[in-house]
């Protein structure tokens, strides 16, 4: 017996982050979420499995109109076409609540109910289905504890949307433990809320298959659903099955051996050709970069973000557009530390560096910086001044890290430049 365990599809759902860049795959933002969908219908038609599960909030709220749930159909159709029931709890995203649009859907298709647990039973496979839709978005029942005992002589499978308890960076909807679910009885849990692919196996297998497709940079890495296969000695086999059409990285560049910005864009280019010899040739890449380290090209990249994204996209121009995008360029470096080579200099570059050293402590200067700055603060548009940290420091008058941090980068590139 085999079958495909989803969830977390938020169909609809706008991939963010890359909107703003006109090199952008727009289209392939926009349909993201519904090509991942699709390609798991393939293979869940390919596979022959003899069953779908989505473990909640396959859509990420209210529908704008009804094409949403026209496509949900649809492939819901082709599904049916080939024998093959779904099994669908909703979470926090589709909670009942939250659909204001509804449509009747295909009959191969079962909402498990929201006023209790509800038990599907599919007597041919020896099959019992366990799960709970959310009524409200905001759920904070333990829903498991609701859920029945195991049917005897079934393989018993538990659907639930739930935070599981320990994870920090997700809602605590339907809070639950693992022992909890050991507890229970089942062979098989099929969860959903947590993003990220968990397996735990115990008294029982209890999976998080993931996102079907990542939507931002904080969802990184390869996205998907689980093939289970399980026979009457129970899961014998839980696999990953990739469905993401465009796939996220997180790419840390160390720039400490670099003595200028062509030497970092150097090593960009290196770790961009490492994402794309390590990513399938028709997975398409959105990368942020961030670039790290103690290095001289420091006060060279201080305030050179513009130029040095330029420099970014070209190289990924020129591995491929199809290939390639470049969501964001960070950097986080630090000065090399040459205080005392050019304090032992003697010479105007080292009052230079004196005077900032003393103007770090200076109420007066640090008083009419502030003057200075806030006439340019006062004028940036309110999303920039909401956007960098620094306008806050200088709305605060709290400018003494700001000149702490940019005087070696300063004095380093001035030195550079003699």
């Amino acid at each position: 017996m085999k079958f495909i365990h989803a969830a977390d599809i938020h169909l609809d759902s706008p991939l963010t982050g890359l909107c703003a860049y006109p090199d952008a795959p727009a289209q392939m933002l926009r349909s993201a979420t519904r090509d991942a969908f699709t390609n798991l219908i393939n293979e869940a038609i390919e596979l022959q499995v003899d069953f779908l599960v989505i473990a909640g909030d396959l859509y990420d709220g209210g529908w704008k109109d009804h094409n949403t749930g026209i496509y949900f159909c649809r492939e819901m159709g082709r599904l049916k076409k080939a024998g093959i029931d779904v099994y669908v709890t909703l979470g926090n995203h589709d909670a009942e609540s939250e659909m204001t649009r509804k449509l009747i859907l295909p009959d191969n298709v079962h909402i498990f109910e929201s006023r209790k647990a509800q038990t599907f039973v599919l007597d041919d496979l020896k099959v019992a289905l366990h799960g709970r839709s959310f009524k409200d978005a905001a759920t904070t029942e333990n829903l498991a504890q609701t859920y029945p005992d195991p049917v005897p002589g079934m393989f018993n499978i538990g659907v639930l949307h739930t935070a599981l308890g320990v994870q920090s960076t997700h809602a605590n909807y339907a809070p639950c433990t693992i022992d909890e679910l050991y507890a229970k009885g089942y062979q098989y849990w099929a969860l959903g809320h947590v993003h990220e692919y968990q397996i735990w196996q115990g008294a029982s297998t209890i999976v998080f298959p993931g996102n079907l497709q990542g939507r931002h940079i904080r969802e990184t890495g390869p996205r998907g659903a689980v093939l289970v296969t399980a026979d009457e000695g129970g899961v014998q086999k839980v696999e990953r099955l990739l469905v993401d059409v465009l796939r996220w990285h997180s790419v840390s560049v160390d720039a400490t051996g670099c003595g200028s910005m062509e030497d970092v864009v150097h090593a960009i280019n290196k770790e961009l050709g490492a994402v794309v010899d390590g990513t399938p040739s028709n997975m398409p890449s959105a990368v942020r970069i961030t670039i790290t380290g103690k290095t001289p090209a420091h006060g060279e990249l201080f305030g050179m973000e513009a130029q040095l994204r330029a420099e970014v996209l070209a190289s990924a121009a020129a591995i491929g557009s199809e290939r390639i995008w470049i969501e964001k360029v960070k950097t986080s470096t630090t000065a090399s530390d040459d205080t005392d080579a050019i304090r032992s200099r003697g010479d105007a570059l080292a009052d230079l560096q004196e005077l900032l050293e003393e103007a770090q402590t200076d109420p007066e200067f640090l008083a009419s910086l502030k003057d200075d700055l806030m006439a340019l603060v006062s004028k940036a548009p309110l999303e920039l001044q909401n956007a960098v940290p620094y306008f806050r420091d200088i709305r605060s008058g709290d400018l003494a890290g700001l000149v702490s941090e940019i005087r070696p980068g300063l004095v380093s590139q001035l030195a550079r430049m003699e």
